[in-house]
């Protein structure tokens, strides 16, 4: 039992686990309202704001959106100390794990590496956002590999909180943990598609120079909540299905929980769509998509125990 005890990563080191999933979360939302506020080329050179600067100056003409696209360029920074944290924490907790002759856990160090490679690589492709004129497809790009290390921010705090690697058991039956991958695999599809849909839309992302998606606005929207309503028929099946075998507590908060923010998130992307898309409620949606996505993350994590032996056997 000690060891079992033992082998758990420490809180301490979970917690800036934790402050790194926030950050990558919450610099979506930022590059969100620089979007929305046509704040895209506020600072037009990179890595510098403006020729000769790396801050904004008097002298340019981007008013106060060169404040806020050098904002959001800002929490990059924080987002690179804290990927630094997530690496030392890591690699002391592998000191220490080897002094104290426990096993290491692979897959939580590969997860710790991703953060500041990830960061680095959006730094980046910030810098080709800026220097191509916000194309769409840079901007999108841009976007989805923020979801993915979203992704990737909780697979580690999700891995990190289980005892140990192996064994591994599996907590529903094989049907219902398909059905789970099913849906998780729809919620991405739904990301693409919304991320298309606002490409599409009148929120190119500065105020001057318009860099739109050629899709037309109304047919993207609709193929959005069409698999919106797929997703939603998924989540709807797998309720039930937790209702029909004596699944855990955690699997059932978690989905009601998802339930409660998808019913959210769907009101709120109507609401923008029938009052003409505007910046407030966007900017909202795209927080709203940001922690959907976490949500249906971390149901998968709950249809299993690593490290531990269970008194439940897996239902095949």
């Amino acid at each position: 039992m000690h060891t079992m005890i033992s082998s758990r990563i420490p809180r301490w080191v979970r917690a800036i686990f934790v402050a790194n999933l926030v950050a990558q979360s919450a610099i979506i939302v930022t590059g969100a309202v620089v979007r929305l506020t046509g704040s895209g080329l506020g600072c037009p050179t990179w890595p510098q704001c403006v020729e000769g600067s790396y801050t904004p100056t008097a002298r340019q003409e981007e008013v106060f959106h060169k404040y806020i696209e050098f904002g959001n360029r800002l929490l990059t920074f924080v987002l690179v100390l804290i990927a630094i944290a997530v690496l030392v924490a890591m690699f002391i907790n592998v000191r220490s794990r080897r002094r104290a002759g426990i096993a290491q856990r692979p897959a939580i160090i590969v997860l710790s590496v991703i953060p500041f490679v990830g960061t680095a690589a959006q730094a980046v492709l910030g810098g080709v956002t800026v220097l191509t004129g916000l194309h769409p497809l840079i901007v999108s790009a841009h976007f989805l590999l923020s979801m993915v290390l979203v992704t990737a921010a909780v697979a580690l705090v999700a891995r990190s909180g289980d005892l140990g690697d192996q064994p591994v058991i599996r907590l529903a039956p094989t049907p219902v943990r398909l059905l789970t991958w099913l849906m998780v695999s729809v919620a991405a599809l739904v990301v693409v598609l919304g991320v298309i849909t606002t490409g599409s839309g009148p929120h190119s992302g500065d105020a001057q120079s318009e860099a739109r998606f050629s899709f037309d606005p109304q047919t993207v929207a609709w193929l959005h909540a069409d698999t919106v309503f797929l997703f939603i028929g998924l989540l709807i099946g797998l309720l039930v299905s937790l209702m029909l075998f004596s699944s855990t507590g955690s699997m059932r908060k978690r989905t009601l929980l998802l339930i409660g923010v998808t019913i959210t998130q769907g009101a709120i992307g109507y609401a923008q769509y029938f009052t003409g898309l505007p910046s407030a409620l966007v900017a909202v949606h795209v927080a709203g998509a940001v922690l959907t996505w976490i949500a249906v993350l971390f149901i998968p994590f709950s249809m299993r125990v690593r490290g531990v032996a269970s008194p439940r056997t897996n239902p095949v």
